[in-house]
């Protein structure tokens, strides 16, 4: 066994808490995520949506929360690389890794929306 690897699983859960409440700590965006997929099981929660339908938004909004953690990861790897100079390369992996997250939130947005658009027709169109 080597140095970097943990002798039991509670060490190697402490250390994955540890990782989130980094993310949580030093990542605005983190942040910001987290935030709004609370507002979005908020919502959810709020418009009985079906048990299927709330799997999936909270897949797709802890997609966004992941995306967002690997990102930070490469950046942190990139500027310890590059020891926090500008290079065209460290620019263009920030930049992919950015659109990932971007693309990741769009496609929560959307999944979200389509959900709860339905729900709220049904509701509008029930009081009238």
């Amino acid at each position: 066994m080597n140095k970097f690897q943990s002798r039991s699983f509670q060490k190697s859960v402490m250390f994955a808490l540890n990782g989130l409440r980094l993310a949580f700590r030093s990542q605005r965006n983190f942040r910001k995520h987290l935030l709004i997929a609370l507002l979005t099981f908020s919502i959810a929660f709020f418009l009985h949506v079906e048990i299927i339908e709330f799997c999936i938004i909270i897949f797709a909004n802890t997609f966004v929360l992941v995306a967002e953690m690997f990102n930070s990861v490469i950046e942190f790897v990139i500027d310890a690389y590059y020891k926090n100079k500008w290079a065209k390369l460290a620019k263009l992996s920030k930049d992919i890794s950015a659109g990932a997250v971007l693309l990741s939130a769009v496609a929560s947005v959307t999944i979200s929306f389509l959900i709860f658009a339905e729900k709220i027709y049904k509701i509008y169109y029930n009081y009238i």
